[in-house]
């Protein structure tokens, strides 16, 4: 088991009469071969971390060593500038407007962190989600009250900036974190640390309630240590090898800064940030689609100015969609220039471009399931009663679907599998749902997903625990070819 160590600049820095981790001055650290050659959990509290300082050096051979680290390398970056920490903000924001009366009138100017709890009493929330964000040992967070209450920075925090109470404090917030840590140790018949995100409140989830404990079983199997976390445990990824999204994917959600930071820690993860970058967006899906020859419905990217022109270009009906979208919502179909012009507005009004489609009417879609460049499921998704798409949304928030038939992958249409996996390949070598439409035209491309959904008794009615065994295992091929664990000493 790795050793914990608190690596400071000087003795001073590290005020309190016992210490929970064994202290270690930074310059040990750096350049003692036993440090080099052991296994150990280091806490950087350095006076500083910026780019090229000794506390900067403690964190990257850290990571170089195989030690797992806090602050990451990664965190340092994203705190370094308010242009790469500034998406987290508005969350943290969001978390003042919910704040009672008496506790707004004593928020401090300047809120400081110890290991994710707070040195004043009432804004624990707040403190546990910066945290999470961006696992630092000390943070500062300031705060503005000038037109609306918000966090306006960010920023890493010296020992010598606490006061003398804090100094106290830090070694019961040691103690806490130290302690959620060991919570997580891995058991002697696991390999590595795998952990699924899933939300168990999510409407329309990638996988159902079925379907999750199928991969948790694989993968224990497997010799993967499988946890389901939650947006909230966003800060512990740093304790796990390898990242498995089955939430559904978007920008500007804490779904992708997961995939960032997972990748940024060296987890294998799917959906992969690149992967959600280009599925997410409708827009970039049609032009990719159109650049390599791949077949699809026609299609118009338009702004305001080429509105009037759709009906010439693609006919009514049409179907238009949003940039960004999933399990068939944000799209519509138009049947007369008034309704464009409707809802072309409401799109336009959200995103500079949007996407127009000529309507292609087929009894039931295609879906093949693709993983690293092959193919592992095929389905046919049947349109919802009495509706033109596969899922058809009322507006009190619930939805209905259609049947579906699921097949061997060799036993369906083999230019469907070989369209579909000719498009996959175009995002990359993760998990893709490639939807087509089989016309007498030929196979056209309707979209590529980067989290297709893969519930229990569907998408699985053939392969059964198989399919997700193969998923399993190509996690697990891809934590082998990595050389070792993420992280030493675990």
């Amino acid at each position: 088991m790795a050793e914990a160590i608190l690596v400071v600049e000087s003795p001073r820095d590290w005020r309190a009469a016992e210490s929970p981790a064994r202290v270690v001055a930074a310059d040990d650290y750096l350049t003692d071969p036993a440090y080099a050659a052991g296994a150990f959990h280091v806490i950087n509290l350095c006076r500083s971390v910026r780019y090229q300082s000794t506390g900067y050096y403690c964190s990257l051979l850290a990571e170089a060593r195989g030690h797992r680290v806090i602050p990451s390398v990664a965190t340092i970056q994203d705190l370094s500038r308010k242009a790469l920490y500034g998406y987290e903000m508005p969350a943290l924001s969001a978390l003042l407007d919910k704040l009672p009366a008496e506790r707004r009138a004593v928020l401090p100017r300047q809120l400081h962190i110890l290991f994710g709890q707070s040195t004043v009493p009432g804004f624990e929330d707040l403190a546990r989600q910066a945290f999470g964000a961006f696992p630092a040992p000390l943070l500062e967070l300031e705060i503005s009250s000038d037109r609306r209450l918000a966090v306006t920075a960010l920023r890493t925090l010296a020992p010598r900036s606490l006061s003398e109470e804090a100094h106290q404090a830090l070694p019961a917030a040691l103690s806490g974190y130290m302690a959620r840590g060991r919570r997580r140790r891995r058991r002697r018949d696991f390999r590595f640390d795998m952990a699924i995100l899933a939300d168990p409140a999510e409407s329309q989830p990638p996988s159902d309630r079925g379907a999750l404990p199928r991969f948790a079983s694989a993968g224990r199997e497997l010799g993967l240590d499988v946890e389901f976390i939650r947006a909230r445990d966003f800060g512990r990824l740093a304790e796990f090898d390898a990242l498995f999204i089955r939430e559904t994917t978007r920008l500007g959600h804490h779904t992708y800064r997961f995939a960032r930071r997972a990748e940024q820690l060296g987890l294998v993860v799917i959906d992969d940030p690149r992967s959600i970058l280009r599925c997410t967006n409708k827009v970039y899906l049609a032009e990719l689609l159109a650049a390599n020859r791949i077949p699809a419905p026609r299609t118009a990217i338009f702004g305001e100015r080429e509105v009037d022109r759709l009906p010439d270009m693609l006919g009514f009906p049409m179907v238009l969609k949003t940039p960004e979208g999933a399990f068939s919502k944000g799209v519509f179909k138009v049947e007369t220039t008034e309704e464009l012009a409707k809802r072309a507005a409401e799109l336009l009004d959200e995103s500079e471009l949007a996407l127009a489609q000529e309507f292609v009417p087929t009894e039931f879609d295609w879906r093949v399931g693709v993983l690293n460049r092959q193919a592992l499921y095929v389905c046919q998704y049947e349109m919802a009663a009495a509706h033109w798409q596969i899922v058809k949304h009322d507006g009190d928030g619930k939805f209905q679907e259609g049947g579906f038939r699921t097949l061997a992958v060799d036993e369906a249409p083999a230019d469907v599998v070989r369209t579909a996996v000719r498009a996959a390949n175009l995002i990359g070598d993760g998990l893709y749902g490639v939807d087509l439409k089989q016309t007498a035209q030929g196979l056209r491309v309707i979209e590529i997903n980067d989290n297709p959904s893969i519930d229990r008794d569907v998408e699985d009615a053939v392969l059964g625990n198989e399919l997700y065994r193969r998923i399993m295992a190509e996690f697990l091929r891809r934590l082998e070819s990595r050389g070792r664990p993420n992280r030493a000493g675990r």
